[in-house]
């Protein structure tokens, strides 16, 4: 076969063509998107679900971080803590929006129940503190019996 200008950039082009074309087919084997939308509402509440929650962590993380360090290292505590915990709850609702495993539903409402308590424990020993030291702090009653003492 006689070889004529461009006969191998030729054959190149088409190697190369040939090549996109198996990858192209390759992941449309692979890709749930491309199987019709057979998938799609899957994957748009998959996606709803994650936005939730970075939506939730970025908001909890900025709150936690909002009250800034004060040099009372209780009430830096409490004050982080609370956010953190509220994150918890958030977090715990949007699965309860998205998800369908009856176990994880279970936690997720018993994480809203813990957590809320414990919001309200925080929030009344942090508003003591920040009238002064304590000189007689009695004992958080919605955790007492729950650490294991």
């Amino acid at each position: 076969m006689p070889k004529q200008p461009g006969y191998r950039l030729g054959l190149i082009g088409i190697g190369v063509v040939v090549a996109l074309a198996g990858l192209h087919i390759l992941l449309l084997e692979h890709d749930p998107v491309s199987h019709a939308g057979r998938h799609s509402a899957g994957l748009q509440q998959t996606a709803a679900f994650a936005q939730e929650m970075d939506r939730d962590m970025a908001k909890m993380m900025r709150d936690m971080h909002a009250s800034g360090y004060t040099g009372r290292p209780d009430a830096d505590f409490l004050a982080m803590m609370i956010p953190h915990h509220q994150g918890a709850v958030d977090m715990a609702r949007a699965v309860l929006r998205h998800g369908e495993d009856p176990l994880t539903r279970q936690l997720a409402e018993d994480i809203i129940a813990g957590q809320q308590a414990e919001i309200a424990a925080m929030t009344a020993r942090l508003a003591i503190l920040q009238r002064g030291p304590d000189p007689a702090p009695g004992g958080f009653p919605a955790l007492s019996g729950t650490r294991g003492r």
